[in-house]
C-alpha cells in the first residue's frame, strides 16, 4: 500500500455516469477512495450504503467520496442506482487507479483488493487502510477525518 506522505498519484477515468474524474481537479478538497472488489456484491453493497448514509456528513466536512471498482460503467451505474449512491463509481477497467493504489497486483487481476485512501487537500496520503470492515468503515472514517 502507499505510505502517509506519498503524493497520491494522478488519474483520469470515467465515472458510472460517463463523466471523466480528474484527480487534480479535486485539489482543495479532502478525498476518500474505496476499492471494492465486484458492483452488486454483500460486502462491497455493505461498505457502500455507508458511504451512502453518512454522504452528507463527508459532505459538510467537505470531503469528496469516490468508490473505485474494475467493473464497466454499465455495471457500476446499475450498482449505484439500485443502492441511491450519491457520489460517484469510478470505473477502472484498465486498472489504472488499482495498479498505481495497489488495489491489483498486475494488470490481469479480475477484482481489486478491499482497500482505502484518504487524500488531503494537497494531494498528500494522509491514511491507507488495508483491513476493511465493511460494516462500520464509512463510521470510522467519518469519525477520525
Amino acid at each position: 500500500m502507499l505510505q502517509p506522505g506519498t503524493d497520491a498519484p494522478d488519474f483520469s477515468v470515467n465515472d458510472h455516469n460517463g463523466n471523466a474524474v480528474q484527480l487534480k481537479d479535486y485539489r482543495g478538497k479532502k478525498i476518500v477512495l474505496w476499492f471494492y472488489p465486484k458492483a452488486d456484491t454483500p460486502g462491497c453493497t455493505m461498505e457502500g450504503q455507508g458511504f451512502r448514509d453518512d454522504f452528507k456528513t463527508f459532505e459538510d466536512k467537505g470531503i469528496q467520496i469516490f468508490g473505485v471498482s474494475l467493473d464497466n460503467e454499465s455495471d457500476n451505474k446499475a450498482f449505484a442506482e439500485k443502492f441511491s449512491f450519491p457520489y460517484p463509481l469510478l470505473c477502472d477497467v484498465n486498472r489504472e487507479i488499482a495498479l498505481a493504489y495497489h488495489a491489483v497486483k498486475n494488470k490481469d487481476d479480475q477484482y481489486a483488493s478491499r482497500v482505502s485512501y484518504v487524500i488531503d487537500e494537497e494531494g498528500k496520503i494522509i491514511e491507507s487502510i488495508e483491513n476493511v470492515d465493511t460494516k462500520n468503515h464509512s463510521k470510522d472514517l467519518c469519525s477520525r477525518h
